[in-house]
């Protein structure tokens, strides 16, 4: 599976309603740790394809899902499962890092709401 392009008005379909965990990147086109981390993203994308899905928003051209979520450095990737936030991370980290962070989010049991 190929990292997805989404919006503020493609997030809820995309990221909170997904049935797999959904790695968020905030990111933009001028950041070089955002241009960095990008084929490691691609690669986790292909490597766990059949349990998450990677998705890339433009925090320039999407202002309200940035703001909603507190980001304030780029990049930040956001993990959620079962429509919730389950995991962060801020910066530029090794791909083992995020490998790491991708199978312990896998492992999390969402509690169903009583």
């Amino acid at each position: 599976m190929k990292t997805v392009m989404i919006t503020d008005a493609t997030f809820e379909q995309e990221v909170i309603k997904s049935d797999r965990l959904t790695v968020v990147d905030f990111w933009a086109e001028w950041c070089g740790p955002c241009r960095m981390l990008a084929p490691t993203l691609d690669e986790i994308a292909k490597q766990y394809e059949n349990e998450i899905k990677v998705t890339k928003l433009d925090v320039d051209e999407n202002l309200e899902t940035p703001m909603a979520f507190g980001i304030r450095s780029i990049p930040t990737l956001l993990f959620f499962k079962g429509g919730k936030l389950v995991d962060q991370l801020i910066g530029l980290v090794p791909k083992k890092e995020l490998e790491l962070r991708v199978n312990r989010s896998l492992e999390i049991s969402v509690q169903q709401d009583s």
